[in-house]
């Protein structure tokens, strides 16, 4: 691979964590508010199937960018990304702690109360969602390489979605867990959650196994990778 190449890579493999890591913090700050999706009408444990937090909604994105960086770039680069989003939540924790330390304006467009309101759980749920994240993310990528490995690089849907099923049910039990340990979900929604959130990102990942190998194609094409080959950043 020529220099060109490499630095093209470079630039790629900068992006591609770019958007793992907002979309990381940014599922960390909406997740208060949820929404419903009712393809079904069907009740799962007292509550409405797909009654979910809007968080859920970039949180895939990161299990997608992780297997498409396993894919191209290795498993020591999808490892990386994974603990720079560690340091990403650690400090828009610190930002969040730092904007609610301060008073608000007579005039503020939002006061004191509204901002602890929004963001006051925050906190606790980047901590929570740090502490799955962090497990989650370390299985998908190592359940992912032990597919690879088996299959010698082919069948690229079966370690996508083997992978991200298992680490998404473990993402989701434990951090609906947590977040009905620090009273902030009532334990009545932990079996209809775990369902409704498990269910959901299954069916986005199965969803978004043509756009992975999409990815992979365009990046394997434009770099000229064999099968199993990864790119050897700088």
């Amino acid at each position: 691979m020529t220099l060109k190449d490499k630095l093209a890579g470079q630039r790629i493999y900068i992006l591609l964590g770019a958007l793992f890591i907002t979309s990381l913090v940014v599922s960390n700050l909406i997740f208060q508010k949820f929404f419903y999706w009712y393809p079904l009408d069907v009740e799962v444990f007292g509550s409405k199937l797909f009654e979910i937090s809007v968080g859920i909604l970039p949180y895939p994105i990161t299990f997608l960018i992780t297997d498409l960086i396993s894919e191209i770039y290795g498993k020591k680069r999808a490892n990386d990304v994974v603990v720079v989003g560690i340091f990403a939540s650690l400090f828009s924790l610190l930002i969040i702690f730092m904007a609610g330390s301060v008073p608000a304006t007579s005039w503020s467009y939002v006061d004191d109360s509204t901002f602890r309101k929004v963001f006051g759980n925050s906190m606790i749920a980047v901590f929570a969602s740090m502490l799955t994240y962090l497990f989650a993310q370390f299985v998908d990528i190592q359940i992912y390489h032990f597919w690879k490995r088996l299959t010698k690089g082919k069948h690229l849907w079966l370690r996508n979605n083997f992978s991200t099923w298992f680490s998404q049910f473990v993402d989701t039990f434990t951090i609906v867990f947590l977040l009905c340990s620090f009273g902030i979900i009532k334990w009545e929604n932990f079996n209809g959650l775990l369902i409704s959130g498990f269910l959901f990102k299954l069916i986005i990942a199965i969803l978004d196994t043509p756009f992975l190998y999409l990815g992979v194609f365009l990046f394997k094409k434009r770099f000229n990778l064999k099968v199993n080959e990864e790119i050897d950043l700088l």
